[in-house]
C-alpha cells in the first residue's frame, strides 16, 4: 500500500520535470473539448499506455536479471543507461526518438479520426502522449523497476505503476483545467525540477557503482539487524498471528540467480508478519483452480501426482523448505492432519521450494523427511515452477483445494491451525465425507519436540540474521567484511543487541560464512528463549565438532536439541541446529559457537 501511494505521488510530481514538456501541449490543446469525450479519454489513454510500456520494460529487466550472472552486470547495465538518461537530457531525448516516432503516428491518426470519432480520438492522442512520456519518469520508476528486478513482475507491479501513471495524469488534468497559468507556473518550476532530475541521476549512477564492486553489501552488514524485531513480536503476541519468512527476492528465485534479484532477505533480513486473507466461514470463498504441478523435479514418498489425480480428494498443499524454522513448526499439524483425514478423502502435499543451495540437493532433502517423520507426497520445486504456478511469496504457506479442484482457502505463516482445520473439514463435508468430531482440533496434534515446539513469541527480541553478505546485517567485528576472501576477524570488546561477530579465519561468501581454519568462532547477542543456527560441514562432508556457550559458561539446561549440557555437539549434515532452549526468565545473552574443526558452513541464526 505504501509504495502505491508512494507512486501516486511521485506520478503527480512528475509534472515538475522539464521533460514532461513535450506532453503538456497535448494536455493543453483541448481545452475546449467535453472532459468526458475528450480529455478524460485522453489521460486514459496516456497512464494505460504508459503503464503497459514501463511494465514491459520491468519484465525484461526481470528477465535480464534471472539470465545468469551475466544478467546481474546486464540488469546493472540497464539501471546505469537509466540514470544517464536522467543526468544527461540530450542522451534520454536520443533514446526516446522511436517512442517520439510512434507517438507521431499515434498524433496522425487521430487527426485522421477527427470529430467523427472523437473518443477514439483522445484515446490516440494520449496513447501517443503516453509513449512521449514513458522515459522521462524517474526516480520513483526506477524504485518500481528495482522492485520488480527483485521479486519479479507480480500485480504489485503493475499496480504500482498505474498508479504512478493515475497521479501523473490527475496532475496533468488539473493543469489543463487551470489553463495558461498553470502552464506559466509550470515553466517557472521547471529549473528547480531539472536540478533534481539530474542528481536523482547521478546517485542512480553511484548506486550501480556500488553494487557493482560489492561496496552495498559491506556498508549493510555493519547495519542493524533487526532494530524493530522486539516490537513487531510483541504485537504479533497481541494479534494472535505469528511470523512468516517472506519470499520475496530471495525465495522468488533459486539461490544461483544474481545478486541483484535478491532482496537481501532483503525481502528481508528478518521475517515479517502475515495473517491469513480469507477465513475458514460458513462460505469459503473460490479462490482459483489448482495450477499444475508438472514443474516438480522430483517426488518422494509418491509417485507424481497432477490436479486431475488429486480430483475428489481435499487437498493441503504446503510450501517449505526443511531449513526454515517457520515451517518446521508447522509440520506437526500437517502430519496431524494428514493422519486424522487421510481415510475422510484428505491428501496433503508438501512443495519443497528450497532457499540455500543445499536445499536443492535430493539426497538432503530424503534424509530430512525420514529424520522430520514425513509420510505425505513432497514435490521438490527446485526450479520455483510449481511455487511461480501459484503466485507464491511465502515460507511457510497452506492452499486448501477442494474436490472439484478449486482453491478455497489459504494462510501465509504460522499460526491460524483451528481456522485452517475447519476449512478442511468443511470441504470434506461438502465432498460427502463429514469427519468425525473433535472436540479442540488445534490443541490434538503431533507432540512436538525440539525446534518444532510453538515460538515464544511475546518474549522474542531477536530476528532471523544472515551470516552471507548477501542478506547479512549487524557485523560487529572491529575489521571491515571483507567479501569472498579469507580474512582475520575478531570479537569487539561489547557486543550490541542483535549484532553478531566472527573470531578467527573466515571467507565470507554471498550466502553463508565458511572457517578457514580450527577454532574459529561466532558470537551473537540476542533475546530469545531459542536460537538456532542453519549450519553445513565440511565441503567434504566430514562432521565438524563444536562447543556452545553463553554469557561465557556452559549451557547446563539451557542446551537446545543438537547440543550437551556442557556444550558440545557435532555437525553431521546440512540442516537446522537447534542450540539453546532457555527455560525461566528471558534476558539478553551472548551466545558463542566455537567450531573445533575447520570448514563448517554458517547461514544464519533464527529464534523462538
Amino acid at each position: 500500500m505504501l509504495l502505491l501511494v508512494v507512486a501516486f505521488i511521485g506520478g503527480a510530481f512528475t509534472v515538475l520535470s522539464p521533460c514532461i514538456l513535450p506532453v503538456v501541449p497535448f494536455v493543453f490543446a483541448r481545452p475546449d473539448q467535453p472532459f468526458v469525450t475528450g480529455r478524460l479519454p485522453m489521460l486514459i489513454g496516456l497512464a494505460g499506455t504508459f503503464a503497459l510500456l514501463t511494465g514491459l520494460g520491468a519484465a525484461g529487466l526481470n528477465g535480464a536479471a534471472q539470465l545468469s550472472e551475466y544478467g546481474r552486470y546486464l540488469a546493472l547495465a540497464l539501471f546505469a543507461v537509466f540514470g544517464a538518461a536522467l543526468l544527461f537530457p540530450a542522451l534520454a531525448a536520443r533514446l526516446a526518438r522511436p517512442l517520439t516516432a510512434l507517438a507521431d503516428r499515434f498524433v496522425a491518426r487521430s487527426a485522421r479520426q477527427g470529430a467523427t470519432g472523437q473518443i477514439g480520438s483522445a484515446l490516440l492522442l494520449g496513447a501517443a502522449t503516453g509513449l512521449l512520456w514513458a522515459p522521462c519518469a524517474g526516480p520513483v520508476l526506477g524504485l518500481i523497476l528495482t522492485g520488480a528486478v527483485r521479486h519479479g513482475v507480480t500485480w504489485q507491479t503493475w499496480a504500482a505503476l498505474g498508479a504512478y501513471a493515475v497521479g501523473a495524469a490527475c496532475s496533468l488534468a488539473i493543469a489543463a483545467s487551470l489553463g495558461k497559468r498553470a502552464m506559466d507556473a509550470l515553466k517557472r518550476s521547471m529549473g528547480l525540477g531539472e536540478h533534481l532530475r539530474r542528481a536523482a541521476g547521478a546517485l542512480v549512477l553511484v548506486t550501480v557503482g556500488a553494487i557493482a564492486f560489492g561496496v552495498d553489501t559491506r556498508v549493510l552488514a555493519h547495519l542493524p539487524g533487526s532494530p524493530t524485531e522486539s516490537l513487531e513480536n510483541r504485537l504479533t503476541a497481541q494479534l494472535g498471528a505469528k511470523t512468516a519468512e517472506p519470499a520475496a527476492v530471495a525465495a522468488a528465485v533459486p539461490a544461483a540467480v544474481p545478486t541483484v534479484v535478491r532482496q537481501t532477505q532483503t525481502s528481508a533480513a528478518a521475517h515479517v508478519v502475515r495473517v491469513a486473507t480469507s477465513a475458514a466461514t460458513a462460505a469459503l470463498p473460490v479462490e482459483g483452480t489448482l495450477p499444475s504441478l508438472d514443474g516438480a523435479s522430483t517426488w518422494l514418498n509418491s509417485a507424481p501426482l497432477t490436479p486431475q489425480d488429486l480430483r475428489g480428494k481435499v487437498v493441503v498443499v504446503n510450501f517449505w523448505t526443511y531449513s526454515c524454522i517457520n515451517c518446521l513448526r508447522t509440520l506437526p499439524y500437517l502430519k496431524t492432519w494428514a493422519q486424522r483425514y487421510q481415510n475422510d478423502g484428505l491428501v496433503v502435499v508438501g512443495v519443497h521450494t528450497p532457499e540455500f543451495g543445499f536445499e536443492h540437493n535430493a539426497g538432503n532433502v530424503k534424509r530430512a523427511l525420514a529424520d522430520l517423520g514425513i509420510r505425505y507426497p513432497v514435490a521438490l520445486d527446485n526450479d520455483y515452477r510449481v511455487w511461480n504456478a501459484f503466485g507464491n511469496a511465502y515460507w511457510p504457506a497452506f492452499y486448501v483445494v477442494d474436490a472439484q479442484g478449486r482453491v478455497r482457502y489459504h494462510h501465509f505463516g504460522e499460526g491460524s491451525y483451528g481456522e485452517a482445520e475447519q476449512a478442511i473439514r468443511q470441504l470434506l463435508a461438502e465432498n460427502g465425507r463429514a469427519p468425525a468430531a473433535h472436540a479442540s482440533h488445534a490443541s490434538q496434534v503431533e507432540q512436538a519436540t525440539g525446534a518444532q515446539v510453538p515460538a515464544d513469541l511475546a518474549d522474542t527480541g531477536s530476528g532471523e540474521t544472515y551470516l552471507g553478505y548477501r542478506e547479512g546485517r549487524g557485523f560487529a567485528s572491529p575489521q571491515s567484511l571483507r567479501a569472498d576472501t579469507d580474512a582475520h576477524y575478531t570479537l569487539p570488546a561489547d557486543l550490541p543487541l542483535n549484532a553478531w561477530a566472527l573470531d578467527g579465519r573466515w571467507n565470507i561468501g554471498a550466502e553463508s560464512a565458511v572457517s578457514a581454519a580450527p577454532q574459529a568462532a561466532v558470537a551473537y547477542r540476542f533475546h530469545a528463549r531459542d536460537l538456532h543456527l542453519v549450519l553445513a560441514p565440511a565441503a567434504d562432508g566430514k562432521p565438524v565438532r563444536f562447543r556452545i556457550t553463553i554469557d561465557g559458561a556452559a549451557p547446563g539446561a539451557a542446551h537446545g536439541a543438537d547440543a550437551a549440557a556442557d556444550g558440545t555437539g557435532v555437525v553431521t549434515g546440512a540442516r537446522l541446529y537447534q542450540l539453546v532452549r532457555q527455560g525461566g526468565a528471558i534476558g539478553d545473552r551472548t551466545f558463542e559457537i566455537r567450531f573445533l574443526d575447520p570448514g563448517v558452513k554458517v547461514y544464519t541464526f533464527t529464534f523462538g
